[in-house]
């Protein structure tokens, strides 16, 4: 039921879309959960050769220790594009010009008698919860992808201390299968065995991609013509950054950055497209009336137009009797016909 031009009521549908979001919330967070926080997933065992070169690098400590942990990666994350959008909801409803827009592109709904979504309201919520959604989603892809794949970090045969003086590694060509070869700590071991894809890439290059088409989309002002592609830039040359990092300190080879770009890339560009539809609002923007087909038209729509016979035939008759008119009529004896 509709109220007013802008207002649309609902008593039942709009609870539970929002029962069914939240279900679906639910269980990624939950799913993500079990990925990093418990054994439920066993790691595949991937082979190796002995003393091979690529996966000799030096330990480079816990993730802790790195320069980008994961407690300061997991907070920028989060923090930075939820403020981003927020405040830029905020000035383009307070700003007339794209206050308008805003409001033609969204509804208001009323659920019961009490509940009222405005459209900033809804924008902030559907914005923030999508990004929320592909971030917990990107970290499950790339989880799945370490535990299905099990590739080796660089420095994985510096923490595995392999015993070289058993008969399974005598030459450096030798392909070992075996994982209880290795005699270092079985958690570092563990830890070392899930480097692909990268999950610091992957999150970042999500994170700063959804935030650049959010800025790119939704900013149109005439000041931000210098500070839009700041912005942008910025925020994609920091996921780069983090990639880089990731590689100097040996954590991950130049391949699982790689690929962390790729699902990360991938993720938002699937969000931003098809979930939000480029940050526009749910019924569009207003578009002008489509001209009519002139082939749909009926008949009797056309002005009627004469054809030259028909203007000719019309004047033929005219011009007799005007002639009669001039020259009357004379009767056989050459009297006036009366």
């Amino acid at each position: 039921m509709a109220i007013g031009n802008n207002t649309q009521r609902s008593y039942s549908i709009i609870p539970c879309f929002i029962f069914v979001e939240l279900v679906i919330m639910a269980g990624t967070v939950l799913l993500a959960y079990y990925f990093e926080c418990t054994d439920t997933f066993q790691v595949h065992i991937q082979g190796f050769f002995c003393q091979d070169g690529d996966l000799m690098k030096p330990y480079p400590g816990t993730e802790e220790e790195s320069f980008i942990s994961p407690l300061v990666l997991y907070c920028v994350l989060a923090a930075t594009p939820t403020a981003i959008i927020f405040i830029g909801e905020l000035s383009m409803y307070f700003i007339k010009s794209t206050r308008e827009t805003l409001i033609a592109q969204e509804k208001m709904i009323l659920t019961g008698e009490c509940c009222y979504l405005s459209p900033l309201l809804r924008r902030i919520i559907r914005f923030i919860g999508v990004f929320a959604f592909g971030l917990f989603a990107t970290d499950i892809f790339v989880n799945a992808g370490q535990v299905v794949t099990g590739n080796l970090a660089p420095y994985f045969l510096t923490v595995c201390k392999p015993n070289y003086t058993s008969t399974s590694c005598r030459t450096h060509q030798q392909f070992i299968n075996n994982g209880n070869i290795c005699t270092g700590d079985l958690e570092v071991i563990e830890k070392a065995r899930r480097s692909f894809p990268s999950k610091h890439a992957a999150l970042s290059i999500y994170s700063a991609l959804y935030v650049t088409m959010y800025i790119t989309s939704t900013i149109k002002t005439k000041s931000s013509r210098l500070a839009k592609p700041v912005l942008c830039l910025g925020t994609l040359c920091t996921a780069f950054l983090t990639g880089l990092n990731r590689v100097s300190e040996y954590r991950n080879h130049c391949s699982d950055v790689i690929a962390g770009f790729i699902l990360g890339t991938a993720v938002a560009l699937f969000l931003g497209m098809c979930v939000v539809h480029n940050f526009k609002g749910t019924c569009g923007s207003p578009s002008k009336p489509k001209p009519e087909d002139p082939r749909e038209m009926p008949l009797m729509a056309f002005p009627r137009v004469e054809s030259p016979l028909e203007t000719l035939s019309a004047q033929i008759p005219s011009s007799t009797a005007q002639k009669q008119k001039t020259f009357p009529r004379q009767h056989p004896r050459g009297g006036p016909h009366l």
